[in-house]
């Protein structure tokens, strides 16, 4: 199933996507792979895979905490796409979250290549622009199935009407809206900005006809903030809440355990009658 397919299937179903996001290696690899076919099993219609960093300018405390245990840990690029194999076999669209040196340091057309064998779905790149993203472009038209791998770039609160018309007409699977100024973290309340920012980015999209989805991030932490998203945007993204799940717990079993329970209070957030 593509992304696109399954916010299509959300649409259908009168509801947003829930679009769950963890670390590869997070606690460990063989960790994060249980932990995210959890999130599935729990009510996660879409995966994106984080590819550690090393210096990850963008997240918050929370992700930075598990990045950095997952690179103490060892994790390597193999084992991203590794993660991406077990997750992508369950049938929900997983793609990767990375900055984009990771990427070019590997070489852009390897890292397409090895992506599409290991069944992810694309890329969310929150640090490459348009106009440095060519490599990619030409990449991600080469690999994967279909018209090729998602490239899922990010409109902000401070995107210009053009910047917002040029960034979704090189989307593919979905646009990636982001709510928030500033580093990811939950937040008590959704962004008083975030359906402007929808709206604004919906009426580029129209004015191209390309029918894409628009999800919207970051900060979103509980069932009450997810049904509140879900009111007018088409997936609901979640970060910081499900690390600080893993985070907090004593062990890997009762972090499990406290995921599923947040999965499922956000996978019926998301179902509210809007």
């Amino acid at each position: 199933m593509s992304v696109q397919t399954a916010y299509d299937k959300a649409k259908a179903e009168g509801r947003a996507a829930l679009v769950g996001y963890l670390p590869a290696g997070f606690p460990t690899v063989d960790g994060s792979i249980e932990a995210l076919k959890t999130m599935v099993d729990a009510g996660c219609d879409v995966i994106e895979i984080g590819l550690p960093y090393t210096d990850p300018m963008m997240d918050g405390p929370t992700i930075q905490d598990a990045v950095h245990q997952a690179l103490v840990g060892g994790v390597r690029v193999a084992d991203v796409f590794r993660t991406v194999e077990a997750v992508a076999a369950t049938g929900v669209p997983t793609l990767v979250m990375t900055y984009w040196n990771p990427v070019d340091h590997y070489g852009v057309d390897r890292f397409a290549r090895d992506l599409a064998s290991a069944g992810g779905s694309g890329l969310i790149t929150p640090d490459l622009t348009p106009e440095e993203g060519g490599a990619w472009l030409e990449a991600s038209d080469a690999h994967g199935e279909g018209p090729g791998l998602d490239r899922v770039f990010l409109v902000a609160l401070s995107s210009t009407d053009e910047r917002i018309e040029k960034i979704t007409g090189l989307c593919r699977g979905f646009v990636y809206a982001a709510s928030l100024m500033g580093v990811t973290g939950a937040r008590t309340a959704v962004d008083t900005g975030a359906p402007r920012l929808v709206e604004r980015t919906r009426a580029m999209i129209d004015k191209a006809g390309t029918a894409l989805p628009v999800g919207l991030g970051l900060g979103v932490g509980d069932g009450a903030q997810a049904a509140e998203v879900a009111r007018f945007a088409d997936g609901v993204i979640v970060g910081s809440a499900f690390v600080r799940r893993l985070l907090d717990a004593p062990d890997l079993a009762s972090g499990l355990t406290g995921l599923r329970a947040l999965t499922e209070e956000l996978a019926a957030g998301v179902r509210t009658p809007r």
